[in-house]
């Protein structure tokens, strides 16, 4: 983890939150599983049934989808792109990541430490 101090205080670190959304809880749970299991996020949450509203092929669509929000670091967060592209059964599923600028430390590294990183 990287601190900058000046005046104030800003943290930078490596530590990242992947957001994705399925299409099912069965797809949610297995997105969730894999990416945990083989180290690529320390903890997913599921958050069960938001309404989406969104364009797709010239058309404003409405379904029920289950978030996924995944905690990672910078590394890791390049591997679960992947790892959607493959595992996932949209044709573009969303993948978005977010740095994590501050937070608890004894958290954040609990997350490196849960996918085999330094920081």
């Amino acid at each position: 983890m990287l601190i900058l101090e000046g005046e104030g205080w800003l943290y930078m670190t490596d530590i990242r939150i992947v957001f994705t959304t399925a299409g099912s809880e069965e797809e949610a749970q297995k997105i969730a599983h894999h990416l945990v299991e083989s180290r690529m996020a320390a903890c997913i949450n599921i958050v069960p049934q938001i309404a989406s509203v969104y364009r797709w092929q010239g058309k404003v669509e409405e379904t029920r989808e289950w978030l996924l929000l995944i905690k990672t670091t910078a590394d890791g967060s390049e591997k679960i792109r992947e790892a959607i592209a493959e595992l996932h059964s949209y044709e573009l599923p969303e993948c978005v990541c977010l740095t994590v600028e501050d937070g608890s430390a004894n958290y954040l590294q609990w997350i490196a430490d849960s996918v085999g990183a330094k920081i």
